[in-house]
């Protein structure tokens, strides 16, 4: 399977990212760069998979290339970077496969102002194909800086300098010095640590505003951690419990997709926490994938909300818009739960101001929540429960070929209901509106709604599911999951 650009960055199989494709992409990147600003460096880091060092070299390789100095920050969180490259004016090279499967890793490049959006990738893979071109004459020619097999040569490798510390600072910095001193105090947390680049990085956040933090579930290998669909519910809870914690919270591979689980061992869903967040910033715009819960319109807590696309650079634009109208406090989120903020935010009791940060971050949500239980004396649950009755859940099929996926959404755009009754039948009563934003989302009669849609960048098929109740919610998504293996199995589907 070829590189290609997804929902968030650059991502593929490992055998596939050789050193050889990751210059040429990052190459390609960094030459687009070049016509909009005159950077002399170029930030870079990296999450803990066992193929991200060497992917890292080669990215220095490519920077190296380019004239650019290569400002290595380690092995910190995706926004840590990216705060670390608005800070500086520089552009930002994170390696990280984010939550994907250890056997695939990816590259998210950030402008000097922030993450590259879709006319952006358009630019960089324009650019990259004539890299391609240019490699093929040199490997004609005996003169490629790569081995057959796509490895960079020994003798080129640069060595990275030490690990700048600017980075982890300023991050641990930002909430530090938003958040009022204390403002966790009497709060016991557990920290999932697992493999998460955010492992130690966010305890110590969290320890500077006041919680005491218990870390469990340290991880030497790679854990996958889908914070849409998360798979060890019952071991998180049993954390809560063994600990008496207020609240479990931990964040992907790269850190910018928080997970919370409330004192009762219960999993806050991103698009509810990302609702509660948003409430906490007093936001008077919000921007947000097409799957996410509608609690955020019926709730009636904010002047203005858009639906995107599902994936960053769609929710970065649409805030980028909210701005252009003239909206002073624009947030964002997604599904994962991962927090977006397109304008400085400043504290309403405070004074204080948390910069614009238009990339996902997962320590925010995970500090406004907790801040926001402490202040006004509530559970998380408690919270939680003070939203509209909206429940979603989220599951998947995985090898499912990414033009198989894509051939189902057209099925259902050419044929419309009638697909939709041979793959569900009457199950969930007639349907009222078929919405084809990203992939195909079914809302039926009964207000219960089928959300499908290919994976941009993995052989896996996604189902949304919302439902007045968590049981039904839940019970709607495994049917769901069930009739279309059923339909792919009997070749209804293609």
């Amino acid at each position: 399977m070829a590189l290609r650009f997804g929902t968030s960055g650059l991502r593929g199989l490992v055998t596939d990212m050789t050193d050889r494709e990751c210059c040429l992409y990052t190459l390609a990147f960094l030459r687009y760069v070049k016509t909009k600003s005159s950077p002399r460096a170029v930030a870079i880091a990296g999450d803990l998979r066992k193929s991200t060092p060497r992917i890292l070299h080669a990215v220095a390789f490519a920077a190296q290339e380019e004239g650019l100095r290569a400002d290595y920050c380690g092995f910190v969180p995706t926004p840590a970077l990216t705060v670390h490259g608005l800070a500086s004016d520089v552009p930002g090279i994170m390696v990280t496969g984010s939550h994907i499967p250890e056997d695939r890793n990816g590259i998210k490049y950030n402008m000097p102002w922030g993450e590259i959006l879709k006319a952006d990738e358009e630019e960089i893979s324009l650019r990259y194909r004539a890299l391609k071109s240019e490699e093929q004459e040199r490997i004609r020619q005996g003169s490629s800086a790569f081995t057959d097999k796509g490895d960079l040569k020994p003798e080129l490798s640069p060595a990275l300098s030490q690990d700048n510390p600017a980075a982890r600072r300023d991050y641990i910095d930002r909430f530090v010095s938003f958040f009022l001193p204390g403002c966790l105090d009497g709060l016991s947390i557990a920290f999932y640590q697992h493999s998460s680049v955010s492992r130690q990085i966010l305890p110590e956040t969290l320890r500077a505003l006041g919680a005491q933090v218990v870390e469990v579930g340290w991880s030497e290998s790679f854990v996958p951690l889908d914070t849409e669909a998360v798979e060890q519910t019952e071991q998180l809870s049993e954390w809560v419990t063994e600990h008496k914690a207020s609240a479990l919270v931990t964040a992907d591979g790269d850190g910018d997709r928080p997970l919370v689980v409330d004192e009762n061992g219960k999993v806050v869903r991103g698009d509810v926490l990302g609702i509660l967040v948003a409430d906490f910033l007093e936001a008077d715009s919000v921007s947000v994938p097409v799957s996410c819960n509608s609690a955020l319109e019926r709730s009636g807590r904010f002047p203005n909300v858009n639906r995107t696309r599902i994936g960053s650079p769609y929710v970065i634009e649409s805030m980028l818009d909210a701005v252009r109208v003239g909206h002073q406090r624009v947030v964002g989120y997604e599904a994962n739960g991962g927090f977006l903020t397109a304008t400085d935010i400043g504290g309403a009791d405070t004074g204080r101001v948390l910069r614009a940060l238009p990339t996902r971050d997962a320590a925010l949500p995970i500090i406004a929540l907790l801040v926001k239980s402490a202040k006004q004396r509530q559970s998380i649950s408690a919270l939680v429960s003070s939203l509209p009755p909206r429940f979603t859940q989220s599951g998947l099929l995985r090898e499912v070929p990414m033009e198989t996926g894509k051939r189902i959404i057209e099925r259902f755009r050419e044929r419309g209901e009638e697909v939709v009754t041979q793959v569900f039948g009457e199950t969930w009563g007639p349907v009222e509106k078929i919405d084809f934003t990203d992939g195909a989302r079914v809302t039926f009669s009964t207000g219960d709604t089928i959300h499908l849609r290919p994976s941009g960048n993995a052989p896996e098929f996604r189902c949304y599911t919302e439902s007045s109740s968590e049981k039904s919610a839940s019970e709607i998504n495994q049917a769901a999951l069930g009739k279309i293996r059923a339909a792919l199995d009997s070749s209804l589907l293609p």
